[in-house]
C-alpha cells in the first residue's frame, strides 16, 4: 500500500520510524517533509502536501503527526476529499476506519510510546471499511456539504 506522511518538527524523528517500520513491512512510503529539524517550521507546510496526495490517490492512506496531532489532523482535514481522525487508542483507529472510512490518521508523538503509536498505525492500516449503509450516508452527507457548503 501507499502512504503519505508529513510531520512538523516535533514529529521529525518520529516521522523517520515511522517511515521505516512501514517500509519494513514492504510498503510504499512517500515522506512529504519535513527532512530537517527546524524548530519554527510550520506544520501545514508538510501536512496539507501528504493529505492533497492521498485525496489525489484514493487507493492511497496518510499519516500526519506532531506533538500532539491536533493542529496536523486540522490542516489535513482542510483538503477536499480528506477525512482525517486524531487517533489516541486502538480502539479509535479501528473506528476512524469502520465507521469513517479515515483515509488520513493524525497521532500525537508526545502523548504515547512509540511502539504504541506504531501500533495505532498497524491497527489503522490493518482495519477496513466496511461500507455500512448508515456510515456511507454520514460521509455522503460530509461529502455533499464539502462540495456544496449544504447538508
Amino acid at each position: 500500500m501507499r502512504i503519505h506522511i508529513g510531520s512538523d518538527h516535533a514529529g521529525l524523528d518520529f516521522k523517520g520510524k515511522i517511515v521505516a517500520h512501514l517500509q519494513g513491512q514492504g510498503h510504499e512510503v512517500v515522506d512529504h517533509g519535513p527532512h530537517t529539524f527546524d524548530p519554527l517550521d510550520d506544520y501545514p507546510v508538510f501536512c496539507i502536501p501528504a493529505a492533497e496526495a492521498v485525496a489525489k490517490d484514493p487507493e492511497s492512506l496518510g499519516i500526519v503527526l506532531g506533538g500532539s496531532g491536533n493542529g496536523e489532523q486540522i490542516a489535513a482535514n482542510k483538503v477536499k476529499g480528506i477525512r482525517s481522525a486524531l487517533v489516541w487508542s486502538k480502539e479509535t483507529a479501528v473506528l476512524a476506519r469502520e465507521h469513517n472510512n479515515a483515509n488520513v490518521i493524525s497521532i500525537g508523538g508526545r502523548m504515547h510510546t512509540e511502539e504504541f503509536c506504531l501500533e495505532l498505525v498497524d491497527t489503522f492500516i490493518a482495519t477496513p471499511f466496511p461500507g455500512d449503509e448508515r456510515h456511507l450516508r454520514r460521509i455522503n452527507l460530509l461529502s455533499k456539504y464539502e462540495e456544496t457548503g449544504k447538508i
